[in-house]
């Protein structure tokens, strides 16, 4: 298998019995499970972005901090996942949420879980048809081992930013990048050192993956290499997690800060840069 192939997975090279995540979520909206009850691939499950994929919020963690293990447990289980189970998460915006769960499952040691490229929409494309109200599968018996995948924290990432002995990627736009908005965090620019690589350049404009050479050229021209130490961060952990599986496909390992921005722009003690940054 590919290293893209590990991650991400078409339409047409959907297995017949794989458990399918619905994980439509969108900063600033609640109405992800309205959709999904609308209209969702047959047999998907909704998953819950903020009650099933995160911790509480708290000024020291973060919007998304990590799920308590015993939760995640449960919440997977409650999806039907099994420990054999072939899994794939899918939304509505490219793959930028569902990446989330692609992430969690994977540093909770179950490797069976790719995205589905260009979600709902290539679903869409491809002349399927959608199923209304909810799937309630039969209790799956996963058990859940932290720490598959690498994690950063703050102290981890600034030192990465900063040292010169890899790079930290910034994947929220290029704007909050530069300091020219905030609309969530309490101060508005970036780590220190840390390198623009917005989640969104990842895609095409139908929100499938970029192919392989142009993923590849791409984190190349940011440094992000096979064999270095990559590390990646966005507002609160969500989108950093697509940045992470983009990397998988080309055969990059990058490790995930969870807490991103909205755990670093709340210590007051944490320097901030604004402008354009470290090219």
């Amino acid at each position: 298998m590919s290293a893209r192939s590990d991650v991400l997975v078409t339409v047409g090279g959907l297995a017949p019995g794989c458990v399918l995540l619905d994980v439509r979520w969108v900063l600033g909206r609640t109405d992800g499970h309205a959709q999904y009850l609308a209209g969702h691939l047959p047999g998907a499950v909704y998953v819950d972005l903020e009650s099933e994929l995160a911790a509480p919020a708290s000024p020291a963690s973060g919007r998304h901090p990590l799920p308590d293990v015993d939760a995640l447990q449960a919440a997977a289980r409650r999806w039907g996942v099994r420990a054999d189970s072939d899994v794939v998460v899918y939304d509505a915006v490219g793959g930028t949420s569902a990446a989330r769960a692609w992430w969690l499952l994977r540093w909770a040691g179950h490797g069976q879980v790719r995205i589905l490229d260009g979600g709902l929409e290539a679903w869409l494309r491809a002349g399927r048809d959608l199923e209304t109200g909810d799937v309630v599968p039969e209790p799956g018996d996963v058990v859940v081992r932290p720490g598959a995948m690498p994690v950063l924290g703050p102290d981890d990432a600034a030192h990465l930013a900063s040292s010169g002995t890899g790079v930290l990627l910034d994947a929220r736009a290029a704007e909050r990048y530069r300091g020219e908005i905030e609309p969530v965090d309490p101060r508005a620019g970036h780590v220190p050192g840390a390198v623009s690589a917005p989640t969104a350049d990842n895609l095409t404009t139908d929100g499938t993956f970029l192919d392989e050479s142009a993923l590849a050229a791409r984190f190349r021209g940011l440094g992000a290499v096979p064999g270095a130490r990559v590390g990646v961060y966005c507002g609160s952990g969500v989108t950093a997690a697509h940045e992470v599986a983009a990397l998988a496909a080309v055969g990059v390992d990058a490790a995930l800060w969870a807490g991103s921005w909205s755990q670093w722009s709340n210590d007051p003690a944490r320097p901030v840069e604004v402008g354009p940054g470290r090219r």
